[in-house]
This record gives structure tokens, sequence and C-alpha cells, in this order.
């Protein structure tokens, strides 16, 4: 993996997130979690790079991401999209997602990233907060994707570090 700054990622933001996935990812080399997501997003806020996750409450990755400073964000090639698959619809709860993803875990900066990942971005916590339904100005949402008043969980975090598959 080669270190980049941030500003020199070239790939579609929205594509990578929306259609070809990430996982968001939290803890260290004793107990760490992942989940797939395929909503966040990222920019530029308080001069600097950053990205957010948003996690729902239920979530097993949610203790996590809440307990450590630094979540990471990994993108992966087509060929990862059953693992993905399988990550987003497994629960650390009921599944080991340490031995059972198939991936090599590398801890750094206080946090787990993966070593098949085409791009993986290290993110220190700078915000967090609870989406709110009084919030919405497009009630729709929250009727449409919050029936179970399950609101994400909102991270912004300053992006540390970037890498991307060479």
């Amino acid at each position: 993996m080669k270190q980049i700054e941030a500003v020199q990622i070239k790939e579609n933001l929205i594509k990578l997130i929306s259609e070809d996935w990430m996982l968001v990812s939290a803890g260290d080399s004793g107990k760490w979690n992942t989940m797939t997501a395929s909503w966040g997003g990222m920019g530029f806020i308080w001069n600097k790079p950053v990205a957010c996750a948003v996690i729902r409450p239920q979530r097993y990755t949610l203790e996590f991401v809440e307990k450590k400073d630094v979540y990471s964000l990994c993108f992966f090639d087509e060929s990862y999209r059953k693992m993905l698959s399988v990550a987003g619809s497994k629960s650390g709860r009921d599944m080991d997602k340490m031995n059972g993803l198939g991936l090599t875990p590398v801890f750094e900066n206080g946090t787990v990233w993966f070593e098949e990942a085409k791009l993986v971005l290290l993110c220190r916590k700078k915000y967090a907060d609870d989406l709110r339904a009084e919030n919405f100005i497009d009630k729709s949402i929250v009727k449409d994707v919050y029936g179970k008043n399950d609101f994400h969980r909102f991270f912004l975090g300053v992006i540390e570090k970037a890498y991307i598959r060479e």
C-alpha cells in the first residue's frame, strides 16, 4: 500500500460508497469489529479532509467506533463483493468476523484496517451525533428509512492517513 494525501484520491467517491460499498471498522488487536456500509460521505470541513460514517444503533460495530478515537473505511475491488455481503448481513455478535471474513487485519493508528483493500482511510473522530426526526426537513425520509426509529449515529472524522493499492 502506498500512503497518499486524501486530495489525491482519484476515484468517484459517490460510486465508491454507494455501489462498491466499504467496511467501517474499529478496535484493536485484542478485539475489533467491522460492518459493510453503503451510506456515508467525504468532503472538506474545518480546513481538513473528512469522512463520515453513519451507523444504526443496533449494529455491533457502533460499540467499537464509539469506544475508539479512530475508525477506518476500507474499499475493495469487485472480487470481494461476497465478503462484503457477508460482513453486512452477519453480526460480529453471531459470527467471528476476525477469522470468518478471510481478511488480513492491520493495526495502526489505534484502529484496524485490511491489507486486501484497494483504498483505506484512517479517520480520527471529531464529531458525533444522532440523526433526529425533528431535524429532517423532508419528513418522508423518516417514514421511508426510519420506520423503526433506529436513527443513525453520525461520525465525522478527519482523514489522518489514506492508502491506495499500487
